[in-house]
């Protein structure tokens, strides 16, 4: 179920149509619409606001598009103030600065747009950014002024991956449209790869850049699974895991009938993979760890009230029909061989029905549990992978900080040794932290140790 995140419906756009077109959205598996209401006339901003109101999932977005800045009047500001308190009315915008066709004065723009950042805080809504070769500028704005928060998204961004993340460090989101999609948009297409899929959304900017294979037609919202699509394959991920993650990513973002997470999971798909949550309980307090941030993992809410059964665990891996999976992976939101007497029983069974069993792990279960730990998987998984996350005790005990402090590192690297003998797949993996000696981890692992390796970005689940 997709979630176009901002869509022109209006009768400028679509004079003969309008409604066909919001029937074909909602047939196609569109999950819901934000409208746009972007101009300095106050029936267009009110159309928007209309269109939302006669659709149980549309929402709108009102504001003073950029080029319309010189046109603003009072009663522009007076309608817009107005229509922020209404409750479809989710965001402000799109709102913004573009320098590319400059059809209002910058100076007019500058003012525009700061009024409007200050009627976002004071409102409390998001804001829907338009910027089109102004990105300075733009951040100078966001960096001086008071940000509702969440502050709000980047629409229909088409730059590079230093500019995302500059918005990003300033709780932004970035929406992907259909340029997406397009052979000659690299720096956008490494943007996508080098973001987290939770900070992105999709939108198709209708009637606009419609997507490849719509490229040449009209948009509409019932195009953007082909922008998310092409995110998916960006991202090594499914649509379904696209879709899932930017949904409610979207709903989270304007409040939209959503709480703070979905129901916690025992068990969750991504990619060909099927993850099982085990514990929430850990050994470390590692620098990078999401958790202390967000405990939504991939559009899946993994914060347990309480170390579940195993039994539960074995009826959730049926239910979600484990089999027809490429492996089951034991992994979570915390550290699954704290409970390695679980793990090995659902192995044994996981691995009877044919299919493969991967756990992630700290590598510091033996240490923990003072016993062989890899003895009592042998046989029963299939693959390790183990987070190494340093190339010495002192780099490890700071990113990691195990109370266990430099000795946790030579238990990781017995633990490998140990699995090395005894398990078909052994890896080593590191979080690309951006003061980490690489080369150094990859040296240990590979020559000295004798597993293989993996570099994991920080929005890799596993």
């Amino acid at each position: 179920m997709w979630f176009d995140s901002h869509a022109h419906l209006n009768r400028n756009f679509f004079p003969d149509d309008l409604d066909a077109v919001i029937d074909r959205a909602f047939a196609s598996g569109i999950e819901g619409i934000v409208t746009i209401g972007a101009s300095a006339d106050p029936a267009e901003m009110t159309e928007a606001v209309e269109v939302a109101r006669a659709h149980e999932r549309i929402w709108a977005a009102v504001g003073v598009h950029p080029h319309e800045a010189d046109k603003a009047t009072e009663e522009t500001f007076a309608t817009l103030a107005r229509l922020l308190g209404d409750p479809k009315v989710v965001a402000l915008g799109e709102v913004g600065l573009d320098y590319f066709y400059d059809l209002s004065s910058r100076g007019g723009q500058m003012t525009v747009f700061r009024r409007q950042v200050a009627m976002a805080a004071l409102a409390g809504k998001p804001l829907v950014i338009h910027v089109r070769d102004a990105h300075a500028d733009c951040l100078e704005v966001l960096r001086s002024e008071r940000l509702p928060w969440p502050p709000g998204v980047i629409h229909c961004f088409t730059s590079d991956l230093e500019t995302a993340r500059a918005y990003v460090d300033l709780g932004f989101k970035i929406s992907i449209p259909g340029v997406v999609t397009f052979r000659n948009a690299v720096p956008l297409a490494e943007a996508v790869r080098g973001l987290r899929a939770e900070d992105l959304l999709v939108e198709t900017d209708s009637p606009f850049l419609a997507p490849v294979p719509m490229r040449g037609r009209r948009n509409e919202p019932s195009f953007v699974r082909h922008t998310g699509e092409a995110v998916a394959l960006l991202k090594g991920l499914t649509p379904e895991d696209v879709a899932r993650i930017t949904t409610l990513t979207t709903r989270r973002l304007f409040g939209i009938e959503v709480q703070d997470a979905p129901a916690p999971v025992l068990v969750y798909p991504i990619r060909e993979s099927l993850y099982v949550n085990v514990t929430n309980r850990c050994t470390l307090r590692c620098t990078f760890c999401a958790k202390f941030k967000d405990w939504v993992v991939k559009g899946h809410n993994l914060r347990l009230p309480a170390d579940p059964a195993p039994e539960a665990l074995w009826d959730a891996l049926v239910a979600a029909g484990f089999e027809r999976y490429r492996e089951v992976v034991f992994c979570g939101y915390g550290e699954p061989l704290l409970r390695w007497e679980v793990v090995a029983e659902l192995a044994a069974r996981v691995k009877a029905a044919g299919v493969k069993v991967r756990v992630n792990t700290d590598g510091l279960a033996s240490l923990v549990s003072g016993r062989d730990v890899v003895a009592e998987l042998a046989g029963k998984v299939d693959a390790l992978s183990v987070s190494m996350n340093a190339p010495d005790g002192e780099s490890y005990a700071a990113v990691c900080r195990s109370r266990h402090g430099v000795a946790a590192f030579d238990a990781v690297c017995a633990f490998l040794r140990r699995a090395r003998d005894v398990i078909p797949e052994v890896t080593a993996s590191v979080v690309a932290l951006p003061d980490l000696d690489i080369e150094a981890c990859r040296r240990l692992a590979e020559d000295q140790i004798g597993v293989r390796f993996r570099v994991r970005t920080l929005d890799d689940p596993g």
